[in-house]
């Protein structure tokens, strides 16, 4: 049975730049407890090595859509079934909104544990939470990509 959770987070950079940001998968080592690495595979595929619960886990990842400034989500091609979406909304114009929705499919007991403990939610909080303090510690994106990818069609600027 999937699981699902949310949370979200203020951060004090303008949409765009927290957007920017986010777009730069191969940086989330840097904020994302557990991630070992991310290597993008193109504009849609992302490799993933996490270490979770003591077990390194390797799965693939397609971004299924891609708006500039509002939103990223995506599915597992491989590996433990899981998908979601990061929305960015607009606070003022040096603040937004940054939310992770996550569903997935619990693997083994530690993690239906950890699911039933709230362990995944505290983890995407903390993540979050680093997030918040690696962008406005930098106060500028460390590089963006602003295409789109809508189902199978990339559009690329």
């Amino acid at each position: 049975m999937p699981a699902y959770k949310e949370e979200s987070i203020e951060v004090g950079v303008p949409v765009r730049t927290a957007y920017n940001q986010w777009t730069q998968f191969e940086e989330f080592p840097q904020f994302m407890e557990g991630v070992d690495s991310v290597r993008q595979l193109d504009d849609k595929r992302l490799h993933w090595v996490a270490t979770i619960a003591g077990q390194k886990i390797e799965w693939d990842a397609e971004i299924t859509d891609q708006t500039p400034d509002v939103r990223i989500a995506w599915r597992s091609t491989s590996g433990p079934w899981q998908g979601g979406a990061v929305l960015f909304s607009l606070v003022d114009a040096n603040r937004t909104k940054v939310t992770v929705r996550v569903e997935y499919e619990p693997q083994g007991a530690v993690q239906h544990l950890a699911s039933a403990f709230g362990l995944i939610s505290s983890r995407i909080k903390g993540d979050l939470e680093r997030f918040k303090e690696f962008i406005e510690a930098r106060g500028a994106e460390t590089g963006a990509w602003r295409g789109e990818i809508h189902g199978k069609e990339v559009l690329t600027r």
